[in-house]
């Protein structure tokens, strides 16, 4: 009875250094932050708002799936970046390219290799969130 306790102590001792390593690794991991810096009416259209802001993205962060109410035009300001749309090819921007996700897209954008910031304006619904997490 004492051998099993023992080899369950000593594989314990073993694995929660690294348990608690990869813990805190993924409490550290850097998180994309988003900025909006304007929002107007648009003009001409009622109920509708043009929304521009950044998208800041430390390496190895993923801006998770979403979808936006409206039309986005962005551009790679900084860095390389992946563009995940759902049903197409991953495509790889670098600063000065620029993208567009239609109104309903589901994507996300992640810093792989680099850090890395996008520019954005949005032309949304006006009131609704500028972005809805997708699974």
């Amino acid at each position: 009875m004492r051998r099993p306790l023992t080899l369950i102590a000593i594989l314990t001792a073993i694995a929660l250094p690294g348990l608690l390593t990869l813990r805190a690794q993924d409490a550290a991991k850097p998180e994309p932050v988003r900025t909006v810096l304007e929002r107007h009416d648009q003009s001409g259209f009622p109920g509708k708002e043009i929304v521009i802001g950044t998208a800041t993205l430390p390496k190895g962060s993923t801006i998770p799936y979403h979808t936006h109410p409206g039309d986005e035009a962005g551009y790679v300001v900084r860095g390389t970046l992946i563009l995940k749309a759902r049903g197409q090819p991953d495509r790889i921007l670098n600063a000065g390219d620029s993208f567009f996700n239609p109104r309903g897209a589901v994507h996300s954008l992640a810093a792989v290799s680099s850090d890395g910031v996008a520019a954005s304006a949005w032309i949304i619904d006006k009131g609704a969130p500028l972005a809805t997490p997708v699974p």
